[in-house]
Formats: structure tokens, C-alpha cells, sequence
């Protein structure tokens, strides 16, 4: 992971040069430095708009009593977006205007979940009042806890910890 990350803030940043360099020959160095001000100027109006809708979106799920998970990966991906418009390159406004539209948001997300899909495991805990109780407490003589694995094969390996007293 470390030799990919390295090779990416070396490779990226060079073949971003080299394209920017390109334009520049093809075009003059003008016109290049404008294309770079202005998909700067034009990703932030566009992040902004987007990422408005998304908090939206966010909230009324919220209202709704739903699970706003879409709604989070869309926010997301709006801040790398944002991240990826402010640098200057090519490449990387191609990707961050990809991620700002809803479609090739859609399409970032099939790509993500049909990867990751199968090696995500994920733990889930739950609280029973709003004081909480915890398996790790230091008192966890005085109640009793009971793990219960869930039967429908639509959750992802939880495990649900119920406060009981004997």
C-alpha cells in the first residue's frame, strides 16, 4: 500500500506536468493557465452546489428515520472532488468534475462497492439507553450480557449485546 502511495504522489503529479506542458505546446501558455484558473473557479461553484444538495439530502433522510448512507458516500465524494478541482492538472479536473455529476458519482459507487464488497467486515454494537453499556465496562459482573448473533443473512456479521439482570 505504501509503494502505491508513493508511486501515485510521484507518478500523478508528473504525468499532470507533462499534459498541462502538452496543452501549453499545443496552445500557448496562456490559454493553459487560464484552463487551470478556470476549472478551478468552476469545480468550487459546483462543489459548493453540490454539496449543499447533498447536506440536504443528508437531513431529510435523517427526518425521514432512515439510514443516510448514499447520502454520506455522495458527501464524500464531493469533498475529494472539491480536493481533486483545486489542484492543478488535468487529470485530476477530469476526475473531480466525473465525481461532482450524480451520474458519475453512480458510477464511482457500482465500481467501489462491486471491489470491496466481499473483504468489508463490519462489527456493529448496540446501546440499549441513553446511558449506554458496554461488554468492556469495568462492572461488567454486576449485570449480565447476553450475545445474540442475528438470523437474517442480510446483516453483515453483527453482534448485539443485551443488557439482562439475573
Amino acid at each position: 500500500m505504501f509503494v502505491r502511495l508513493l508511486a501515485a504522489f510521484i507518478i500523478i503529479p508528473l504525468v499532470e506536468l507533462y499534459l498541462l506542458l502538452q496543452l501549453a505546446d499545443a496552445t500557448s501558455g496562456l490559454t493553459a493557465f487560464a484552463v487551470v484558473i478556470a476549472t478551478g473557479v468552476l469545480g468550487s461553484f459546483l462543489a459548493r452546489r453540490e454539496g449543499a444538495n447533498a447536506w440536504f439530502r443528508f437531513q431529510k433522510a435523517l427526518a425521514e428515520g432512515r439510514m443516510p448512507s448514499r447520502e454520506i458516500q455522495d458527501g464524500l465524494m464531493i469533498v475529494f472532488a472539491a480536493a481533486m478541482l483545486l489542484t492543478p492538472g488535468l487529470l485530476t479536473d477530469a476526475l473531480g468534475f466525473t465525481l461532482l455529476v450524480p451520474a458519475g458519482r453512480a458510477l464511482v459507487r457500482r465500481y467501489v462497492m462491486s471491489r470491496y464488497i466481499g473483504s468489508v467486515h463490519v462489527h456493529v454494537a448496540g446501546q440499549q439507553d441513553a446511558g449506554g453499556f458496554s461488554p468492556d465496562d469495568p462492572d461488567i459482573d454486576s449485570p449480565v450480557y447476553t450475545t445474540r448473533k442475528p438470523s437474517s443473512a442480510k446483516t453483515i456479521d453483527a453482534t448485539s449485546y443485551h443488557k439482562t439482570h439475573e
